[in-house]
This record gives structure tokens, sequence and C-alpha cells, in this order.
């Protein structure tokens, strides 16, 4: 789907939008793979409007709106920040650690779009690779980073509610 979108870098104040795609895009992705009650206590946490914000004023993490035009309604988000994954050495290396796409706006080059800011803004920063974490089930995201140059490092669990759910760590090495 191609739509006419504009991507720009959030600042203070655009939590509660980043907040309200990211709850929809988490709950989109993993309804039918996770329990329902736990994809709503996770997204209460980790995408409430008081995560955002501490983001958003860290200094640390950079976010990006996908807006559609026109309107400027967000459909997709990316945030990165220092890497904190299970890995030997991560020093110099910045994480995907967020991006996301409402399902009626993909397979139109946008999550290319957003990957490309990614890698571009991680190598702009001096970053030695930039990181992230996919679940390891999610096989059309896996060839998708795959596709974008990104290969298998290693394994973390990650927790939704009482369970635990497999990921791999991908790795795009940036620079010369």
């Amino acid at each position: 789907m191609t739509n006419d979108t504009r991507l720009r870098r959030c600042t203070p104040g655009d939590e509660s939008a980043l907040a309200l795609v990211g709850g929809a895009t988490f709950l989109e992705t993993f309804a039918g793979i996770l329990d329902g009650e736990a994809i709503v206590a996770h997204c209460r946490h980790a995408h409430s409007v008081e995560q955002y914000a501490a983001w958003l004023a860290s200094g640390d993490h950079a976010a990006w709106l996908l807006e559609c035009r026109p309107g400027g309604a967000p459909v997709g988000y990316m945030v990165l920040a220092p890497a904190q994954l299970p890995l030997p050495d991560t020093t110099g290396d910045l994480e995907l650690k967020r991006i996301y796409l409402l399902d009626r706006f993909r397979g139109g080059g946008l999550g290319t779009q957003l990957v490309s800011a990614a890698i571009a803004h991680a190598a702009g920063a001096g970053a030695r690779r930039l990181l992230l974490g996919v679940y390891a089930h999610n096989a059309s995201a896996i060839r998708f980073y795959e596709r974008t140059g990104f290969t298998r490092l290693g394994e973390r669990r990650f927790r939704v509610g009482n369970e635990d759910y497999d990921d791999h760590i991908m790795g795009r090495v940036l620079g010369a």
C-alpha cells in the first residue's frame, strides 16, 4: 500500500501518539499468539504515555513517528536506544528497541523506510552496530530484517505476563 506519509523525529509532547500506535501495533502483531490479558497488561506498562515520556526526556533514546497524510495519524514508529541485549560486547552499539507499522500500511516500502532511517541515525551517531530483538516465530519479520542486512547473533527470552518467549537477537554492522 502506498500512502502519503511523513517520518518525523519525536520530541517531548509526542508520548501520547507513541503510546497509541505502540499499543495498537503490539496488539495487532501478537493477538492470537500471546495471551490476551497478558497483552493488555504489557501494553499498559510498556506502551504507557509515561514510558514514552521518560524515553523522550532521557536524552539517550530517539523515537520517530510515521504519520499518514492528510491528518497526521500515527501509523508506525521506531525507538532507538543504547543496546541492552545479552551479547558478549555491545559497547558502541545501538538497539532498535521498537519498530512497528499498522498492518494495512505494510508491504509498500514503509518498513524499509523505517529501517533505513534507523540505520542512518545509528551510523550518524557513530554506532558500531545496530541490534534488535525479534520474536523467534515471526518468520516474515526475520526475513525482512535479513533482506535489510541483519544477521542472527544470539537469543534472549522475552517475558509477557507470566510466559517467556524466544527472541532472536539480530545485528547489522555499520560503517566500513
